[in-house]
């Protein structure tokens, strides 16, 4: 048997681990466009503020592959797959066989449709190669504008405030995290940020970036110009499945996958931030590390099948710790139960529906995390946490 993996992100790797437990001899091989193994995307973060270097970044290193005998082939794209044939064609022209291949090319960041998106000093964040090109570039700026006030913008636009730079995050939503947060929740962090000196552009659309050759600014549709050297955009990702479209495969909102992890063509398997399970694209690591698990087994003969990831996130968003799990309802046509302390920068809120406590935000204090968690996953009565709630000062909203 011969595996073949694209892709060494979260769910390639997590798969290639669990094909070897159950094959101790067949050969594995994982292909990757990028020069590095696999990494940390998370501690990008860190390498922008100066707080790791590139060897930092690395989780598993060469003994890793050794040790389990996985042949990794770094800095080299898929090009081409034949189905009929199970070879794969890479871009130095070499071409490789398979009997069994997983898919796990993950997503690449989102430029929206700006005017002016082509200047230099504009960049996305993904990878390594990304970060080192911001933080090289930032060397002799003073100012830094962020687009996008999600999790990964928030945090990009604190390392590089750790660095001595002025840093504007503009926001179309509201409210920032508007994947994670509900109003009064947002409210609460963005004054957190405030104090450690991050500005806020929210509710603002983005017009033109201004400049001749190089950055010098964000032109927004109000007429505001927000000035800055240069600009990261953080404006979420979409899923990389041109590999598979390429072969006949039709996206949703990603590659569609079965509870097996297989896709529409025999023994073709996909994982992570390209697929769309029971009409869920995650985009998240638990998810994609899952999926990755149940893909390697069932690729080396086991059985097990991905009934799905709560969406939950557990984050550090510039040093301030949030978890955001189920239906956090943003729009608040739900009950909810709340405790926050805007002095001290916390904020938590339980959602009920029918009784059930369905999803919950915890922001700038973790205290009955698990408890509050276990109660979303089994949709506990919220009467059986009368206890735990008043314990913790939660009130009716």
């Amino acid at each position: 048997m011969k595996y073949v993996i694209v892709g060494n992100g979260i769910a390639g790797t997590t798969a290639a681990l669990n094909i070897r437990k159950l094959d101790n001899a067949s050969e594995i091989i994982i292909i990757s466009e990028e020069a590095y193994p696999f990494y940390s995307r998370i501690r990008l973060i860190d390498y922008l503020a100066g707080e790791t270097d590139e060897r930092g970044l690395i989780i598993f290193k060469d003994e890793w592959y050794e040790k389990n005998r996985i042949l990794p082939i770094l800095n080299t794209k898929v090009v081409d797959i034949s189905p009929d044939s199970k070879e794969i064609a890479l871009s130095d022209s070499q071409k490789i066989k398979y009997d069994r291949l997983l898919i796990a090319t993950g997503g690449n960041s989102f430029v929206p449709p700006i005017a002016g998106s082509d200047k230099n000093g504009v960049f996305t964040l993904r990878n390594i190669a990304d970060a080192k090109k911001i933080k090289e570039y930032s060397k002799d700026k003073d100012s830094i504008i962020i687009l996008g006030g999600g999790v990964l913008g928030i945090e990009a636009g604190n390392a590089l405030r750790k660095t001595g730079k002025a840093v504007s995050i503009v926001e179309f939503f509201p409210r920032l995290l508007p994947r994670q947060m509900d109003k009064d929740g947002s409210e609460i962090l963005k004054k957190t940020l405030e104090n450690m000196g991050l500005r806020f552009y929210l509710d603002a659309r983005a017009k033109e970036i201004v400049g001749e050759d190089d950055v010098r600014g964000l032109l927004l549709e109000d007429g505001r110009l927000v000035e800055g050297g240069m600009i990261v955009i953080s404006a979420g990702i979409r899923p990389n499945t041109l590999l598979l479209e390429n072969i006949g495969i039709k996206p949703g909102k990603g590659i569609p996958v079965n509870d097996k992890m297989e896709t529409a063509i025999n023994d073709i398997y996909a994982a992570g931030d390209l697929v769309e399970h029971r009409g869920v694209f995650y985009g998240i690591w638990p998810a994609a590390e899952k999926q990755g698990e149940v893909a390697g087994i069932n690729m080396a003969g086991g059985n097990a099948l991905y009934e799905g990831t709560l969406p939950s996130n557990i984050l550090k968003v510039a040093g301030v710790e949030l978890l955001s799990a189920g239906d956090i309802d943003a729009e608040g046509k739900l009950e909810s139960i709340v405790s926050k302390d805007a002095d001290k920068g916390i904020y938590k809120k339980i959602v009920i529906k029918d009784n059930c406590v369905v999803g919950c935000i915890l922001c700038g204090n973790m205290e009955g995390r698990k408890e509050i968690l276990a109660a979303i996953k089994e949709s506990r009565n919220i009467e059986e946490m009368t206890d735990i709630l008043d314990e913790l000062k939660f009130i009716q909203a």
